[in-house]
């Protein structure tokens, strides 16, 4: 691809950084290393015309983890790293509100729910919710964020749920709203965005970065970092990251829906919510995690059939309802639940992992991988 001397020198010439990947986690780095260093200029590549990975194809839960995924959590952690989470979790969905409004993003706190078909499960979780609201209440500020909410059940039209526990803190987003309106914001702070360009090689050459592309163009800055989750080991073979495909749909719009919020299933592995008076249904993963390890978008039979059935017998029994759309996302996951920003060379830092709570914490991610990158300036 042939440019201008104009066009080579008012984008590719003289940059600072090199942020690779447009989703929740790049542009809020490059959000902050505007907010922090004006003067430096910055460019976010990224591979789709959209963000290629989970971002804005995600369900857009803004929480901090239902009971039985703490529980999980406990049995591979230590409490305080459990709690840590949460507290990023939480923070980080502050952050996101506040730089760029509830309206913006769509933000409504109208509660989330775990749905329980099995007793022992639930009774666990129940003798556990005066501990978690002791941790939780230190963090949101708030009492019995946790509740029991089997009264509920009839109300919503669950058939084979036997218990409901509430998380009054849990909200919801739209990730389109959120990913254009991290896009705005950082091109009118002058950040460069570029859609529809894959850097395929990445080099550290001591005094900078080179970025090979698809485009047969290198891109030169002085220092990269990769925010790519899923997809970073294409770049970066060293780094533990797993990808894990997210399959979803979404219902036409259904008269009179008694679904409101953000629910929970099965250990957190099925998840809903309305979206108007249509319902978003996603998760499945679990069906089979070998082929949903990849990093191919898609969908399968196994899990859209397995979708549905839930939707027919679980969620909407008495309401017939119509799939109008599916789709995939990528995740980046790990052997913990902790995310890699850390430099990867002198002049090449990383902020991937983010195990599916993306919307949660990758706000502070960004902000994180953005401080490293200056250390390398």
């Amino acid at each position: 691809m042939q440019f201008s001397f104009w066009e080579r020198d008012t984008y590719f010439g003289n940059l600072d950084v090199l942020v690779i990947g447009s989703g929740i986690v790049g542009l809020n780095a490059a959000l902050h290393l505007k907010n922090t260093q004006p003067q430096l200029k910055v460019m976010v590549v990224e591979r789709g015309l959209l963000p290629t990975g989970g971002s804005s194809k995600n369900a857009g839960f803004a929480c901090f983890g239902s009971p039985s995924e703490l529980l999980e959590d406990l049995s591979r952690h230590s409490e305080d790293e459990v709690f840590s989470l949460v507290e990023r979790r939480w923070k980080g969905l502050q952050r996101l509100r506040h730089n760029l409004g509830d309206s913006a993003i769509d933000y409504h706190r109208w509660g989330g729910y775990e749905l329980f078909d099995e007793e022992a499960l639930y009774e666990t979780c129940a003798d556990r919710l005066s501990y978690f609201n002791r941790h939780l209440q230190r963090i949101v500020g708030e009492p019995d964020i946790y509740r029991h909410a089997d009264h509920k059940i009839d109300a919503f039209g669950f058939n084979k749920v036997l218990h409901l526990i509430e998380s009054t803190a849990e909200g919801q987003i739209d990730t389109g709203k959120m990913i254009l309106a991290l896009t705005q914001k950082v091109q009118s702070m002058g950040v460069l965005v570029l859609n529809a360009l894959e850097v395929k090689q990445l080099y550290d050459e001591g005094t900078g970065i080179a970025a090979t592309t698809d485009k047969g163009i290198t891109i030169k800055a002085r220092a990269a970092l990769v925010a790519t989750n899923g997809f970073a080991q294409q770049l970066l073979p060293n780094l533990s990251v797993v990808p894990a495909r997210a399959q979803v749909l979404i219902t036409k719009p259904i008269p009179d829906l008694k679904v409101k919020g953000t629910f929970h299933y099965d250990r957190g592995y099925y998840y809903f919510r309305n979206i108007g008076n249509r319902v978003l249904f996603g998760g499945g993963r679990h069906l089979d995690f070998n082929a949903e390890e990849t990093s191919e978008l898609g969908l399968t039979d196994l899990v859209q059939q397995k979708l549905e059935k839930l939707l027919q017998e679980v969620i909407l029994p008495d309401t017939p309802f119509e799939v109008e759309h599916r789709w995939s996302g990528i995740m980046g996951m790990g052997n913990e639940k902790t995310t890699l920003v850390q430099p990867v060379s002198e002049k090449i830092s990383c902020a991937i992992r983010l195990s599916g709570m993306g919307v949660a914490i990758g706000s502070l991610v960004g902000e994180e991988g953005a401080e490293l990158v200056m250390q390398q300036l």
